[in-house]
């Protein structure tokens, strides 16, 4: 008797093979975005619990108490060189931070998606103007011209974020353009307008919907981005107002004692680079996790 398995089971054992591959490949991918998570669940409710339970200060200032080490007993963190705590400060910069560069990736998102669809939707006049002033705003220095403008506004946090926004969404527009082009010629969308769907309704039912994985994963980037910006900002005093905790502020303000305190730039310098690590964790998990899905329905 043959022991050979039937044709019609070997393709079945094929795809198993397949399947179980793009199964180690997705474990990989999500991982990346596990660990993403976990650290930005561990960093939000270390911002929010800290000040809960240790009633933190960051804007108390005790001249006796300056440049305080390390496990300082009421100063884990050490304090600086106006006697602040530094953990304080660490953590409600943080959260200036993370609230700036949240809202500014909102804004963004809002005009450059709204641009974007439009364009590839339209099409003549409008898309030529839309993408002409994408291609224009990409090729100047953002942050020169976000400096230029809080210039004319001031500091605080609505100028920031609005800045901030203003000037970058022109990248997140970019993708957004080429992503909805690219699903208007789909044969199914095709297929809908031959039917007399109309084309509003089209992007709203096939569009928009195709447009979710990307939006997330160019989120997740664009708010490292304004991370940084924000404190590129604040390190040249045009972002958080006077008093305000800012780590861009803190970098600032440290670097005159880096070799008496290096701790007053290391702390912000460290808190700023995990959280752009956290979010490029998630943005990358998110896109391969999406490309491992395509790759197993191809």
């Amino acid at each position: 008797m043959s022991t050979q398995a039937p044709a019609a089971a070997r393709p079945r054992r094929q795809g198993g093979i397949l399947a179980g591959r793009s199964t180690r490949l997705t474990r990989g991918y999500s991982g990346a975005l596990r660990l993403g998570v976990a650290l930005a669940v561990i960093l939000v409710v270390l911002d929010v619990g800290l000040p809960l339970v240790m009633h933190l200060n960051p804007g108390a200032v005790n001249l006796f108490d300056r440049f305080r080490s390390l496990n300082t007993p009421g100063h884990p963190l050490g304090t600086d060189d106006l006697g602040r705590d530094v953990l304080a400060r660490v953590v409600y910069g943080f959260r200036w931070s993370v609230g700036v560069a949240a809202t500014a990736t909102t804004v963004l998102i809002l005009i450059g998606g709204l641009a974007g669809v439009i364009a590839a939707a339209v099409g003549g006049i409008v898309q030529q103007v839309v993408v002409r002033a994408i291609d224009l705003s990409i090729s100047l220095p953002y942050l020169v011209i976000a400096v230029v403008i809080l210039a004319v506004l001031g500091h605080g946090f609505v100028p920031l974020c609005l800045t901030l926004g203003v000037v970058s969404w022109p990248i997140f527009a970019r993708v957004i353009y080429t992503e909805s082009r690219s699903l208007l010629q789909r044969d199914y969308v095709l297929a809908a307008r031959l039917a007399g769907v109309r084309p509003y309704k089209s992007v709203l039912t096939h569009v928009i919907p195709g447009l979710k994985t990307v939006t997330m994963v160019m989120t997740a980037f664009l708010f490292a981005d304004m991370i940084v910006a924000e404190s590129a900002l604040s390190f040249l005093g045009l972002g958080a107002t006077l008093g305000s905790p800012s780590l861009g502020t803190m970098l600032s303000d440290g670097r005159t004692y880096m070799v008496t305190a290096p701790t007053l730039t290391v702390i912000p310098g460290a808190a700023i680079v995990l959280a752009v690590i956290t979010a490029n964790l998630i943005g990358d998990g998110i896109a391969h996790g999406a490309s491992s899905d395509e790759g197993q329905f191809e």
